[in-house]
């Protein structure tokens, strides 16, 4: 006894001479907590400090017992530590029966979050016998314990008369996979958060994505069995304390010293060539892709309209390429770069993976959601590798995600709209292994033409041999092998970082009336060209869509140099991006001319016109000679319209895929009702 009045005087003298300035901040801010750093408590009184990280519930006791002293209300504060040793580190792999009842502290991302909801933590029971009120603090494991016997009369039947609720929730943390050796899979743990961790500015922090660090106590919840006893038990940590310690680029704290190296930097007339030499250093060449995936890094603004829509600031990107050209190396070097990303591949990813599941939360009873790559990655970039490998219902989730930027879910009376607001970089190799120019890219790479046109930039990498080009491949490649650390970039990962993340903070672009006009000129006079006269079916070369595409690059690369206006040279750079795109993936190589429609529809107008005209031939046909058609007949009048006997054949072969026609005999051909 005399032992824990010496422990709360120690605590009394601590807060009041060495956290005094935590408490005030407390009581100023309207806070519920007061937070002690652990070093502090190390450095002056050394064995509370053993005996917290040994026996905590009783030292967080003792310290709530000091509060009075204090002339504070210890039921309206609680005590939180934080700056644990490393000594108390634990993987939570490595979490084994021996930390029960210890306090530690693990590292990890948040993968699932149950709703808030009170739970019980103080009951107080009647006894049927004597009337005696017996006051219980019920442990925080989610199970009521009535009491064994009454101390007045030694009755065993209770009525519960009152009981303290507190909200909780619960959250799932994942391992890092950092954290991960060999094939390991990573490992989870339950963490119970109470009280004012629950306040919304903390459940903020510990959404799904979220890398945080949580400071709590393990403990041990039986596993319940139907008919016999449990021996077996789960681990759960009950947190104490919760810390984000990786945040998205809005959220990254910049010193005064940093915002001096930025600003330095961002004066210097080569910053764009510096920029992209400082992507993927290891990798020759790509230097409009480097320069794309820079302008993706940075971002557009988001608009919200006054009519309550928005207008996604994110950019999209698509590489489409020959095996071995480097695209994963890419993809990895941007996973890594960007500090709220994740790297998935096609095979191994399910549309619940992608955007989210429903799961069943069995600690807090109910339902609950699981955040996908998608959601995990808001305001970050998620890298998807093989997309085409990806099955038809799970690309088909993405649509939402990439436009609209949500994740709508309605299942197991779970309704709700996650945001998704998330770039995405992906690469798709093309169906017969290498990219054939001269077919549109949807037939090559098995994804539908109204996900491939949500991408705002579609690259094109060719495996073509050219003597001078791959002797510079070579050397470069060999002088990496030799010695990595020769290609040094420019701009170091963290100070990309950094300096993304303060333009990204600081930056609000808006386009000038010459950036206006430049990206109005170039719209007009490029659909003008092509309009559409008379019954005469012709080419598209942009829509709508690649006009918002380019505001967003024209704004991206404003922040490059910390501007608040789009200049007329941020414009061109756009465009000068789009359309080195578009002639790569949207030329009909026929007549030379950009055709949107090789995109969006995955039909050039060039072929649209050969199928309405095959369609009005049979029509004659049909009048002619009744509903048995000849094959030969067809191609004969087509090659009066100029269709080669090789085209006409490929849209009727298309034409019986699609349902409309079939061959009821040899050389025949009859049309399907409607």
């Amino acid at each position: 006894m005399e032992e824990e009045v010496e422990v709360v005087e120690k605590c009394v003298e601590f807060l009041s001479s060495y956290s005094y300035e935590s408490i005030s901040r407390a009581i100023e801010k309207g806070e519920k907590c007061i937070k002690i750093d652990f070093k502090k408590l190390d450095l002056y009184f050394p064995e509370i400090a053993d005996m917290l990280l040994e026996e905590p519930k009783k030292v967080i006791e003792n310290f709530k017992k000091s509060l009075a002293s204090l002339d504070l209300p210890s039921d309206e504060f609680e005590i939180r530590f934080f700056n644990l040793p490393e000594t108390s580190f634990v993987k939570i792999k490595d979490l084994r029966s021996k930390h029960i009842n210890k306090l530690i502290f693990i590292e990890g991302i948040v993968r699932q979050t149950s709703e808030v909801r009170p739970i019980a933590s103080e009951a107080i029971y009647e006894c049927s016998s004597c009337g005696k009120l017996i006051d219980v603090k019920l442990e925080e494991r989610l199970m009521r314990r009535e009491p064994q016997i009454c101390p007045n009369c030694g009755g065993r039947r209770f009525i519960l008369k009152f009981q303290k609720l507190v909200d909780a929730q619960r959250v799932v943390i994942e391992e890092s996979p950092e954290m991960l050796e060999g094939g390991e899979q990573a490992k989870r743990i339950s963490v119970l958060l109470y009280r004012d961790l629950v306040d919304p500015d903390i459940v903020k922090k510990a959404c799904p994505g979220n890398k945080v660090r949580v400071i709590g106590i393990v403990m041990e919840v039986p596993i319940v069995m139907k008919k016999t006893g449990s021996i077996r038990y789960d681990l759960i940590i009950e947190a104490n304390n919760l810390e984000p310690i990786q945040q998205e680029f809005e959220e990254i704290e910049i010193s005064p010293s940093d915002v001096e190296e930025i600003k330095r930097l961002s004066s210097q007339p080569d910053i764009y060539e510096k920029f992209i030499n400082s992507i993927a250093p290891t990798i020759v060449g790509y230097t409009e892709i480097k320069e794309a995936i820079l302008l993706q890094l940075f971002g557009g603004v988001r608009k919200e309209l006054p009519d309550g829509t928005t207008r996604r600031g994110d950019i999209h990107i698509l590489l489409v390429g020959d095996p071995g050209v480097a695209k994963s190396l890419l993809l990895r070097y941007v996973a890594a770069l960007a500090p709220k990303a994740r790297y998935v591949t096609g095979k191994g990813t399910s549309a619940a993976g992608l955007t989210a599941a429903v799961v069943r939360d069995e600690f807090l009873r109910g339902w609950s959601l699981e955040a996908g790559a998608l959601v995990l990655t808001n305001r970050g970039i998620c890298v998807i590798d093989e997309i085409d490998k990806m099955g038809k219902e799970d690309r088909e989730a993405m649509h939402e995600a990439l436009e609209q930027q949500t994740v709508s879910i309605s299942k197991a009376n779970v309704q709700a709209t996650l945001t998704a607001q998330t770039s995405v970089l992906a690469a798709a190799n093309p169906k017969l292994g290498r990219f054939d120019p001269y077919l549109p890219i949807a037939e090559q790479i098995d994804l539908p033409p109204t996900l491939i046109n949500r991408f705002d930039l579609i690259f094109t990498i060719r495996d073509i041999p050219e003597k001078g080009k791959d002797e510079i491949i070579a050397e470069h490649m060999l002088a990496v092998a030799k010695d990595p650390s020769e290609k040094k970039p420019a701009i170091s990962p963290e100070l990309m970082r950094k300096y993304i993340a303060y333009s990204k903070q600081n930056c609000k672009p808006k386009l000038t009336e010459e950036a206006n006009e430049e990206l109005k000129n170039f719209y007009i006079t490029l659909r003008s060209k092509h309009a559409t006269s008379g019954e005469e079916v012709r080419p598209i070369p942009i829509s709508p869509r690649q006009l918002e595409a380019l505001i967003r690059l024209a704004e991206a690369s404003a922040r490059v140099r910390l501007s608040d206006k789009v200049t007329r040279e941020d414009a061109q750079r756009a465009i000068r991006l789009l359309t080195f795109c578009l002639r790569q993936v949207g030329l009909e190589p026929e007549t030379g001319e950009i055709d949107i429609d090789r995109i969006v529809t995955g039909i050039s107008a060039v072929q649209r016109s050969r199928i309405i005209t095959i369609k009005n031939i049979l029509n004659n046909l049909e009048a002619k000679y009744g509903e048995m058609i000849s094959v030969s007949e067809v191609i004969e009048e087509a090659k009066k319209f100029g269709i080669e006997e090789e085209r006409t054949e490929e849209i009727l072969n298309k034409m019986k895929r699609e349902g409309e026609i079939f061959e009821p005999k040899p050389g025949f051909i009859k049309r399907l009702p409607k």
